[in-house]
């Protein structure tokens, strides 16, 4: 090898390096977790987990009265009990085909949850009572589908949502960054979305300028207790769930590759 060769190749390793993620585990299972919120303890709740066939979760009213939410989730899991976590280095994409039908009204999707709150906030959401879908909480970058891209979710339409999450350079100049994509038929993506920066009081041990160590990543559903009719029920199902390891996943600038050819002009 010349040594041009070898300053291209040296040039070109420490460019991965800097911008390569680190290796996710992909989950063997998922764990249901019912009643985060529980405003209605009376309501008659199933559930039935065959993941990555399908999570399938159903709350019925029974005349609750006027609280506000049961909120129920599941998320990706090696023992089908715990949720698993994922850090700032990791980089993965997650799909579902996402369901929700019924009388009652309420918010399903999926999300990547914080370490301060993996069983609620960070949702990929559509909202039953308005259609709005939109992205938002924990550390999500915000992005609305609705006002963005003008679609909006009835109940008995099922969409394929994606979320793809690549830590980059994990730094100011290089965030980690997010895309969604919605496809009812037709694919609407919000390109890569910027994360900011975490709370610098926090690092050690969370990590900055992504989704911060210890996330949690899978399914949510919150069913409106004062929507709808007292008995009204809303079943949500997730199907044909997939989820890869792009750990291996670098994107190469052509900036960044003139600089490397210019330094043998």
């Amino acid at each position: 090898m010349s040594k041009l060769q070898i300053l291209i190749v040296g040039a070109l390793a420490m460019m991965l390096v800097a911008g390569a993620a680190s290796a996710t585990d992909v989950p063997s299972d998922a764990a249901v977790f019912l009643r985060v919120f529980n405003d209605c303890p009376f309501s008659t709740l199933t559930s039935t987990n065959n993941y990555p066939t399908s999570i399938e979760i159903s709350d019925t009213k029974n005349s609750c009265g006027a609280g506000f939410a049961n909120r129920h989730c599941w998320r990706f899991s090696q023992d089908g009990s715990t949720a698993q976590l994922f850090f700032n280095n990791n980089g993965f994409r997650f799909s579902a085909d996402v369901t929700a039908t019924g009388t009652g009204e309420g918010e399903i999707g999926i999300g990547i949850s914080p370490w301060w709150s993996q069983l609620v906030d960070g949702v990929f959401n559509m909202r039953t009572t308005d259609g709005e879908v939109a992205c938002f909480g924990g550390r999500l970058p915000f992005y609305t589908f609705t006002g963005s891209n003008g679609v909006t979710y009835a109940k008995g339409t099922t969409v394929r949502l994606t979320i793809e999450y690549l830590p980059n350079g994990l730094s100011e100049a290089e965030p980690a960054t997010i895309e969604y994509t919605y496809d009812d038929g037709t694919a609407y993506s919000s390109g890569p979305l910027p994360f900011d920066m975490g709370n610098p009081d926090e690092d050690p041990p969370y990590g900055l300028w992504g989704i911060l160590n210890e996330a949690t990543a899978g399914g949510n559903f919150q069913f409106f207790i004062g929507e709808g009719p007292e008995d009204g029920n809303l079943d949500v199902t997730w199907e044909n769930m997939t989820f890869e390891d792009l750990g291996n996943a670098v994107a190469i600038e052509g900036s960044t590759w003139s600089n490397v050819k210019s330094m043998f002009r």
